[in-house]
């Protein structure tokens, strides 16, 4: 199993990026929002903790920041009706700490705010899981936030972590939250780009 990869960020985007290690080969990797943040610059060394998610249609490989947030996405998995792509949109549209607390505390609303998550999964969730949930720590995401809260302050980071400048960033968002305030956080960040390009 890939546990682990280093080498050099050769591409970076709002939910992939891709390493080239020393050996030569370049993995692509699937990442949540929240570790686009802590990226360093294309060209620059980097190392991930990653998760190899093998299906009948191909092999998937995510990269997290922290071996907790890892464990967190293999934890979400067990759930059932929960696939990779799920449990990613989960992480990127909460926060690793939102979704710690919301089915610790069984906040099917919170969990419902993330993409393609309906009640009966937010129920599933918080059933199957919330006794495992006592592992992780509720607070491992604090960090400073724009006056912006929530998913929009994680749409700015991101799309701080993109290159663009925070105020950039975050009248953009502003923008995409006036026109859906409704919008996960990769929903803003997908419109918050679509903002900054017509500049």
């Amino acid at each position: 199993m890939i546990s682990r990869i280093k080498g050099t960020l050769s591409a970076k985007g709002i939910d992939r990026i891709e390493v080239m290690t020393a050996g030569g080969v370049g993995y692509s990797l699937a990442i949540p929002l929240g570790v686009l943040e802590s990226l360093p610059r294309v060209g620059d060394a980097v190392e991930l903790h990653t998760a190899l998610v093998v299906k009948e249609d191909g092999w998937q490989l995510f990269g997290f920041s922290a071996e907790s947030e890892r464990a967190l996405f293999h934890t979400l998995l067990g759930a059932s009706g929960v696939g990779p792509s799920l449990a990613l949109g989960l992480l990127s549209g909460l926060g690793a700490a939102r979704v710690v607390r919301a089915i610790r505390q069984r906040d099917l609303t919170t969990l419902q705010s993330a993409p393609r998550v309906g009640k009966k999964i937010a129920e599933r969730l918080c059933v199957e899981l919330s006794d495992k949930m006592k592992d992780f720590a509720a607070d491992t995401d604090a960090g400073p936030h724009s006056s912006l809260e929530g998913g929009a302050a994680d749409a700015v980071r991101a799309l701080t972590a993109l290159g663009y400048s925070p105020p950039d960033a975050d009248r953009a968002v502003r923008k995409a939250v006036e026109r859906k305030p409704g919008d996960g956080t990769a929903d803003l960040v997908r419109a918050g780009l679509a903002e900054l390009q017509r500049r």
